[in-house]
């Protein structure tokens, strides 16, 4: 009886596909809008599309990783897998944990700019705020344990994605599918090397839809796991970039690019606005502060939980509890992402975030080629592609940064050189002179770090 009622509460695969797709369809999307429209011009929409390939070719490595060894460690159980317990895995999943932060930190921003719109302009310099507000009331949220969190983000998930499913159609249909059949020539990239502008701005549709990785932690949660974990990561990727491509039609239907640009911060609010009067403003602010809320919540929830999973595998410092407060790996996470929402812009933000998941993601492709070619069964060329496709979209993206704000390119550099000199030394302290780890594994036993 008791296996029966277990067996009974796991996850189906549609209740699989509505969580990825919750996750995905976040609020990212109200804000990376206008940054891609704002280096491609008119060819935003198509953007999205060529993202979904880029990625299409991606999951393939995530989805054969997840047939193959579905667990609720995710991305970090397949690095540990790849590479072994030490300081490669470490470096790794460090990198994912700090962009899974970073998109709190845009979430958060987001919440602030939309919000915003609410109040006279004079309150512009007020979003880090708000944003910082937010970060403190999900805290507050996960303080206060899974039930709170699951009948939350449950509720908040079902408008969210309702709400931005609905104002995409509902735009399409009011603007006539104008941009449909236009000719997408791009109107402000002249300063920028042919092509360039559009490569570049893969990186950013791509971190829009790197929300499936979530997927692969519910590996303990779901109805058969070897079959369903890699169904639910391609139908919630699907259902993604059809709800993403007709938002951005509608708003190529609704504004020009140069409003675009100059509402890239709250884009889906101001499109709104020409469409459906004033009351389509603010319903889509609504459902931005809802989509945000809710977003933190989660991103907050899952970055923390990732961060304890590794100090319990010992590949970080042991997070002892403080006080009477048992979750310090909750504190940390969302200390840090304060500090990137008070300290960097919007832009910014998601530039980071996107290149620490593109690097992350290379990573999971090289691994599953390298090591694991004799335990899963998989077709060598498409991971070779999707490594390609992530180094031309990452070369593209870094040179534009170099050309445009270098700033980002050294903040990225100094971060990743923190956590590769931290992890190192971090490993040294707990391995013998025979170079075994004393790793917090499952059978408690030494390993060695794959080279």
């Amino acid at each position: 009886m008791k296996s029966t009622i277990a067996k009974d509460s796991k996850l189906s695969l549609i209740g699989s596909i509505s969580l990825g797709t919750g996750v995905m369809i976040g609020a990212g999307i109200f804000v990376l809008m206008g940054q891609i429209a704002e280096l491609v011009g008119d060819l935003f929409p198509i953007v999205f599309i060529a993202g979904a390939l880029v990625v299409g070719f991606s999951s393939y490595s995530y989805v054969k990783f997840s047939n193959a060894f579905p667990s609720s460690g995710g991305v970090v159980k397949f690095f540990n897998k790849s590479y072994g317990p030490g300081t490669t895995t470490g470096v790794f999943s460090l990198l994912m944990y700090v962009s899974m932060v970073v998109t709190e930190s845009l979430v958060a921003g987001t919440f602030g700019a939309y919000t915003l719109r609410l109040f006279p302009d004079s309150f512009t310099g007020y979003a880090s705020i708000l944003g910082i507000l937010l970060l403190v009331t999900a805290f507050v949220v996960n303080i206060l344990g899974n039930k709170v969190i699951g009948v939350t983000a449950t509720f908040t998930a079902i408008i969210k994605v309702a709400g931005i499913a609905l104002l995409a159609i509902a735009g399409l249909i009011v603007s006539g599918f104008a941009d449909i059949t236009g000719n997408y020539v791009p109107q402000n990239t002249e300063a920028l090397p042919t092509g360039l502008g559009f490569v570049a701005a893969l990186a950013l549709a791509i971190f829009a839809y790197q929300g499936f990785t979530t997927i692969t932690n519910q590996g303990g949660d779901i109805k058969n796991p070897h079959k369903n974990l890699g169904r639910s990561i391609v139908f919630s990727i699907l259902i993604c970039t059809v709800i993403y491509v007709a938002l951005a039609l509608a708003v190529a239907g609704g504004l020009s690019i140069p409003e675009i640009i100059e509402a890239k911060d709250y884009a889906l609010a101001a499109a709104a606005q020409p469409i459906f009067g004033e009351w389509g403003s603010w319903i889509t602010i609504a459902i931005a502060i809802v989509a945000t809320f809710s977003g933190v919540i989660a991103s907050v929830f899952a970055a923390s939980r990732l961060l304890a999973m590794l100090s319990n595998m010992k590949q970080v410092p042991s997070l002892k509890k403080i006080g009477k407060f048992k979750n310090p790996a909750l504190i940390f996470t969302v200390s840090l992402a304060i500090l990137l929402t008070v300290l960097f812009d919007l832009t910014r933000i998601a530039s980071i975030g996107a290149i620490f998941y593109l690097i992350m993601d290379i990573a999971i492709h090289w691994g599953l080629i390298r090591h694991l070619r004799k335990e899963v069964d998989f077709l060598p060329v498409i991971p070779f592609i999707a490594i390609l496709l992530d180094v031309v979209v990452l070369s593209a993206f870094l040179y534009l940064k170099y050309l445009n704000d270098p700033l980002v390119l050294i903040v990225t550099a100094i971060g990743i050189i923190l956590i590769i000199v931290a992890e190192r030394f971090f490993m040294i302290s707990h391995t013998d002179s025979e170079g075994n780890m004393a790793m917090g594994m499952d059978d408690n036993k030494p390993a060695k770090e794959k080279m």
